[in-house]
């Protein structure tokens, strides 16, 4: 093992399931075994016989949909107006110069502070709800996107320039598609900040969805239930991670070179 020696596929699938078999070895290990009382942390299998009735006989499945839905949905309409702005940003410095100190400091306000003044402007509705991550993502991104678009090597726009190509065509034909991989990379990173500010949201005035789920499940002091329902924020994640980066290979080879 060297440092920045890059590891085969197979053996990184290898050591990723090595890790989740040792923690859930180790977390059995210290909740069966008494080292943990069960009140403050169920053991696995618990969790697991849990999470089975909350799928098949309480409607958590509909739960997860619904904070699929808002995550998604937030996060695409952040996605759709933080892409143009931020190239526009990344391309033309007044622009940069214009909107920058505004980003900086609004990507530096915590979404969840927003919640008790998008309730009161939108109720506690679906509004507020993909307010809340739409306000903590699209700061981020656009923030990110200009620096992606920014760092574009100079020489690659004097090529263009020199090849006759315009002020347009410099952005849309050099531009972006130096930077989408970055670009691409940065909706991924983002998207998992996302899944924070769902779960926030629903943790205040929400009747469904998986923040419900764990509020509920505080009151009850049903860590077993708790602990399923982040589990399956993790399994959704990791899942949409996976598929985003395996896109990005496909959209993006020239990037792996």
């Amino acid at each position: 093992m060297k440092p920045l020696e890059p590891v085969a596929p197979r053996t990184r699938i290898v050591l990723g399931i090595s890790f989740f078999i040792l923690f859930f070895a180790l977390w059995a290990a210290v909740t069966l075994g008494g080292v943990v009382s069960k009140t403050f942390l169920a053991d696995p299998l618990t969790m697991v016989r849990s999470g089975y009735d909350l799928l098949v006989n309480q409607g958590f499945i509909k739960d997860i949909g619904m904070t699929v839905w808002r995550v998604f949905g937030g996060f695409l309409l952040a996605a759709v107006l933080a892409i143009p702005l931020g190239v526009l940003m990344g391309a033309y410095k007044p622009i940069e110069a214009f909107f920058e100190p505004f980003v900086s400091f609004a990507r530096y306000l915590p979404a969840s502070a927003f919640i008790p003044l998008l309730i009161l402007w939108a109720g506690i509705g679906e509004a507020q709800k993909l307010s809340v991550i739409f306000i903590g993502s699209f700061f981020q991104l656009v923030l990110m996107m200009a620096v992606s678009v920014g760092n574009t090597r100079r020489d690659l726009v004097e090529a263009a320039y020199t090849l006759g190509a315009s002020d347009r065509g410099i952005v849309l034909r050099v531009l972006v598609p130096s930077s989408a991989p970055d670009i691409f990379e940065t909706l991924r990173m983002v998207l998992g900040w996302a899944w924070t500010y769902v779960i926030v949201a629903e943790l205040i005035g929400a009747s469904s969805g998986i923040g419900h789920m764990i509020t509920d499940s505080q009151a009850l002091l049903a860590t077993d239930q708790i602990i399923f329902g982040i589990i399956v924020i993790g399994v959704i994640g990791l899942v949409t991670d996976l598929a985003f980066k395996a896109l990005n290979r496909k959209l993006f080879p020239w990037a792996t070179l």
